[in-house]
């Protein structure tokens, strides 16, 4: 074997060995083109046996090697037969402090485990969950209980009872880590066991966990009998299940309770109907009582969801009164949750009770003084104009949604502004010009740029909303008014505005209206206003470009003014009027 045989190996050897990390994994990421480069018997004789020995790095370097080797290394070793090699790598890093650098491993390992050829299963890769799981640091053993679930579906039945029994013996393990990575890998494996197993097996490594002196243990176990009610049907979940439900709805743990309330519609689903009924209304109406805010906002954001599964008469003797009492709950977070979802009841309850019912608590948020409550409800009502209809909700809402259009936080207001097409389209045009429109042009001359920003799109959506004869008559006389006004910041706000609705207004209002205005502002004294001009002219000339008419209109026009401009004594006016000139000129 000559020097320029050994090149590839060499190289990398003195690019891992160079005190420059990046060096080292730039050499790391070109492991794939090294193995291409040595051809397979190479690659499989030198350079895994290499890889096997290179962990003494840094965490970066290891994380990025776990990477690479499930990146289908395994073709540049010959193909899939000889996959397995990467396993003894992989154990290796499976094994190190750097949890990152083992979760890595085990997600390549996962990735070898679905492309081994199936007798290599029994022979390399069981017998390395073994090895894992019995390591004397808890990192192997936190590494393998994620490994069991990819191996189980391959191997024979006696193999598949130690699997089983292995997996038993991580969920008792002494060290707490090594539980929780248990706990955390319980639900996947329960996946792949047979029905009978996951009685037999699976609920007694999960009554082990969930009783586990750590709550960081037992919060995880809540995903595990989320699955575990998945796969059982509803007689057994009655018998296997439901003293551990209990329990995880009145752990001592605010955080598992929060895990509980958190994913707590899945929950009922998984259980069934007739749980849901007898057990799981309780059960929530438990966690919408907590004295834990954060678990009691983790409830309120099942809400819609959990409420689904009841008959509305049960959402209103059990679930409503509750409602009641968050609304007026001492945190703001609780009641911003619930501001977002309560709209959600108002297609399961019907008009009547929505109205008799739900309507009273909307106006109530909507004066919350926590701002993402207010908004939480306007960014939901189009829920309850389904279900009760516009006259109904404008009649009680529309004071609450002016109040907060003059909020005195700007970020309130300019979160309304938002919201305004959306209340247009359902409002309506008559009840939008008498009741908003106004407030529409008030935002215009906001002392807050970011509301004449917000105000100004959102006057360009609602002329895609009410269509161009709608602005010709309500919105751009006006705005072109503006144009007028002694104050500067007035006057570039109408060119602002002209520049952005331009592209949805016809030639007979750019020509009639806004031309005219524009035009006007050429002289400005003030120097931002004229390239802002120019600007506008810019636009204004590539949207009337598309017919005929429009480009004649732009040479009469508009190419004299920026003629103009462009001698102008300011040298930005200059530099937009020529950009300008240029494209006009590039779309002759």
């Amino acid at each position: 074997m000559d020097s320029d045989e050994l090149y590839p190996i060499a190289v990398l050897i003195d690019e891992l060995k160079a005190e420059d990390i990046n060096l080292r994994l730039n050499a790391i990421h070109r492991i794939s083109t090294i193995a291409l480069a040595l051809g397979p018997q190479r690659a499989r004789e030198e350079l895994v046996p290499f890889l096997q020995e290179s962990l003494d790095d840094e965490d970066e370097v290891l994380l990025a090697l776990a990477d690479e080797l499930g990146r289908g290394l395994e073709d540049q070793l010959g193909g899939k037969a000889f996959a397995y090699l990467l396993l003894g790598p992989l154990e290796n890093l499976a094994t190190v402090e750097e949890t990152l650098v083992r979760e890595k491993a085990t997600e390549s390992m996962t990735k070898i485990c679905a492309v081994l050829i199936p007798p290599q299963h029994e022979e390399y890769f069981v017998p390395l969950v073994k090895r894992l799981s019995s390591g004397e640091w808890f990192t192997s053993r936190t590494s393998a209980s994620a490994l069991y679930a990819p191996v189980y579906p391959f191997v024979s039945e006696p193999t598949k009872a130690e699997l089983r029994k292995g997996f038993h013996q991580l969920g008792a393990d002494d060290t707490p880590m090594v539980r929780r990575a248990a706990a955390k890998h319980l639900g996947p494996f329960t996946k792949t066991l047979a029905k009978e197993h996951v009685v037999t097996d699976a609920i007694p490594v999960y009554r082990r966990l969930a009783a586990d002196d750590q709550d960081s243990v037992r919060l995880l176990t809540v995903q595990d009998l989320i699955i575990i009610a998945q796969l059982l049907d509803s007689s057994q979940v009655k018998d296997q299940l439901l003293p551990s439900i209990r329990q995880s709805v009145g752990d001592k743990s605010w955080r598992v309770r929060y895990m509980v309330g958190n994913n707590f519609v899945e929950l009922a689903e998984a259980v069934g109907k007739e749980i849901v009924q007898d057990e799981m209304v309780g059960a929530y109406v438990q966690l919408l009582k907590d004295n834990e805010a954060e678990v009691r906002t983790a409830a309120a954001g099942q809400l819609p969801g959990f409420s689904k599964l009841l008959e509305p008469e049960v959402i209103l003797t059990r679930v409503l009164p509750c409602v009641r009492d968050l609304s007026t709950d001492a945190s703001q977070h609780v009641r911003a949750a619930l501001g977002k979802e309560i709209s959600g009841l108002a297609p399961l309850l019907g008009k009547d009770a929505t109205i008799e019912q739900l309507l009273p608590l909307f106006l109530l948020l909507l004066k919350d003084e926590f701002p993402d409550v207010r908004l939480n409800i306007i960014s939901k009502l189009e829920q309850v104009n389904a279900v009760i209809g516009i006259d109904l909700l404008s009649q009680s809402l529309l004071p609450a949604i002016v109040e907060l259009a003059e909020d005195k936080q700007w970020r309130v207001r300019q979160a309304i502004i938002e919201y305004i097409p959306l209340l247009a389209t359902q409002l309506g045009v008559q009840f939008f010009n008498e009741q908003l429109s106004n407030l529409c042009m008030q935002w215009l001359g906001d002392t807050v740029f970011s509301i004449r920003e917000a105000a100004i799109v959102n006057l360009k959506k609602l002329t895609e909303v009410f269509g161009v004869d709608w602005a010709k008559t309500t919105i751009v006389p006006k705005v072109l008014a503006m144009g007028n006004h002694p104050n500067y910041l007035f006057r570039m706000t109408t060119i602002f505005a002209i520049t952005t609705l331009a592209p949805v207004l016809n030639l007979e209002v750019t020509r009639d209206l806004v031309l005219t205005t524009v035009i006007q502002l050429v002289g400005d004294p003030i120097p931002n206003i004229r390239f802002n001009v120019a600007k506008a002219l810019d636009v204004i000339s590539e949207n009337l470009s598309s017919s005929p008419e429009g480009r004649e209109l732009g040479r009469a026009r508009i190419l004299p003014q920026l003629e103009t401009l462009r001698n102008d004594n300011d040298p930005d006016v200059r530099y937009f009027a020529m950009r300008a000139l240029d494209k006009a000129g590039s779309r002759k």
